[in-house]
């Protein structure tokens, strides 16, 4: 007996999730993962980069266990919630066959290339999982009449705003969710469930806000100033994001969209298909806009993916959503025996890659550490990023614990590896995290992954000696700084990260910047 598309989705969410919770145990956690997990570390109300939900997504699984597998557990199964949740709200609406086209459109998403392998837990995560519930609760508030609409349009805002306290994308829905009504016909334009969805998320953010007015507007001059050093007009950027595209959405569907134009006409008259039809697509018509001038991100888009399948349950026929399905399978079973393969060649195999280095400081971080522990005690351990930095306090929290299966990995301070230098206009929360004074006269070790130049370090210590070591043909470096001269470090390299990352917009009010009150003897953030 063949099996039905139902059956279908149900072995597949298994056959997916199986696969993802293997490869989120074998795999080393990322420089970006091990950032959110030190948010975790230490719960508040907002962090350097983002909205604080990764943190407290991560601080509740770190009270069971710091194990790579089960922090990236979220993100393991997400992909499988959401299908199974299309698959529940599209397969009761009316036509020809609503079930089948449902689970199709569910396997769709389900085997998009991203979904299957993507096991790293970071801001989007969370980001999608509510951005995801509050388009579901819009959707359901436009179907709705009456009291129902009322209750359906506040639990959007409301989860619009839990969406906003996981990341600022979380705004292109609220306008998204504005367009909607713009485009709609006069008769249906619902402003007053609009308002009462944005009123719902004003208190979330409001949050965020009194966060930012505390700790140097961090979130917003990130996110608005910090990061677009390469913004300016391209040729590649469209051209990568026309890639983007075509990876994290079906180029089967996109074909047909461009082949059969009459669901245009639909639009106008259906105000269900419309609005999927809106978070689905119109997001993305934002991103091409933006990517003139900026590379966007693959994980900018993911938000909005969700949509643009429901969209196709009601947009294709059965035979359209089935061909789509068996190219997106195909597509990810190519990545799944990539991965596979080379999970089992010798890791020597990368050594003409340039990220080798890399590989080698992720797969043998244990070696990487035991190269530390003689200097222990002596020297306080940092590195010249955030990436190698975070890396290696994760893996020294979880050496120091034994492994222990319910020790979250920063319990303590010890295993912390702090950021020495200027770094990068990402994950900057060291920045409020370490102090720099009490470390004045104490001997500093900086893991690096490239050669030092002498000239980053000898000015700041009163010796300064070279080391290296190799690990499966990886080269490594250590500085060895004796008598740190926190003046001259503040002098040339903190006042220079205070100029650069911490100048204030005339129009923002400052409330305290812990940077700069500590590094720049009680005086003011500088103004842009």
């Amino acid at each position: 007996m063949t099996a039905t598309p139902r059956q279908w989705l149900h072995g597949l969410v298994l056959v997916t999730v199986a696969f993802k919770l293997w490869l989120s145990a074998v795999f080393p956690v990322t420089g970006d993962e091990a950032y959110f997990i030190y948010w975790g570390a230490a719960p508040a109300l907002g962090y350097y980069d983002h909205p604080p939900m990764v943190g407290w997504l991560l601080a509740g699984l770190l009270h069971l266990s710091d194990a790579p597998w089960l922090l990236r557990l979220p993100v393991t199964v997400l992909p499988a919630i959401i299908a199974l949740v299309l698959y529940a709200t599209l397969r009761r609406l009316p036509g020809h066959d609503a079930e089948g086209r449902a689970a199709l459109a569910a396997i769709g998403f389900l085997l998009v290339p991203i979904q299957v392998w993507n096991i790293f837990i970071t801001t989007d995560t969370p980001l999608v999982f509510w951005s995801f519930l509050s388009g579901v609760a819009f959707w359901m508030a436009v179907r709705a009449q009456g009291s129902a609409a009322v209750r359906w349009y506040a639990l959007s805002g409301t989860l619009l705003g839990l969406a906003f306290l996981s990341k600022y994308f979380a705004v292109l829905l609220g306008v998204t969710y504005l367009a909607y009504m713009v485009v709609s016909p006069p008769a249906q334009r619902n402003w007053r469930g609009l308002l009462i969805a944005l009123a719902s998320a004003l208190p979330f953010v409001a949050i965020n806000l009194a966060w930012n007015y505390e700790n140097c507007w961090a979130n917003l001059m990130f996110n608005l100033y910090n990061r677009h050093d390469d913004a300016g007009l391209s040729w590649k950027t469209p051209l990568l994001y026309a890639v983007t595209v075509l990876y994290v959405l079906s180029p089967v569907a996109l074909l047909a969209l461009v082949r059969d134009r009459a669901w245009l006409g639909r639009l106008r008259s259906d105000p269900s298909l419309r609005v999927l039809a809106m978070l689905g697509g119109f997001p993305f018509l934002l991103f091409a806009m933006l990517s003139l001038v900026k590379q966007i991100g693959l994980h900018w888009v993911l938000s909005f993916v969700p949509f643009f399948f429901a969209a196709g349950a009601l947009l294709f026929d059965g035979k359209v959503l089935r061909r789509a399905a068996v190219v997106l399978g195909v597509f990810s079973a190519v990545h799944v025996a990539v991965i596979l393969v080379a999970a089992a060649l010798p890791m020597e195999n990368w050594k003409s890659s340039r990220l080798y280095d890399g590989i080698v400081f992720h797969f043998r971080i244990a070696d990487v550490l035991k190269q530390l522990k003689p200097y222990e005690g002596e020297y306080a351990i940092a590195a010249d990023g955030y990436s190698a930095a975070v890396t290696a306090s994760y893996y020294r929290g979880r050496a120091m614990a034994g492994d222990a299966a319910t020790a979250p990995v920063a319990a303590a301070r010890d295993p912390y590896v702090f950021v020495f230098g200027e770094a990068s206009s990402h994950a900057r929360h060291d920045d409020l995290v370490t102090d720099f004074r009490p470390l004045n006269g104490k001997n500093i070790l900086i893991l690096r992954k490239s050669p030092p130049q002498d000239a980053d370090y000898r000015p700041y210590f009163a010796a300064v000696d070279y080391r290296d070591f190799d690990i499966a043909g990886a080269r490594f470096h250590l500085v060895l700084g004796r008598g740190f001269d926190y003046e001259r470090y503040r002098a040339a390299v903190l006042d220079k990260v205070r100029a650069r990352y911490y100048a204030m917009p005339r129009y923002l009010p400052v409330g305290h910047c812990v940077f700069c009150e500590r590094y720049a003897e009680g005086r003011s953030c500088p103004i842009r």
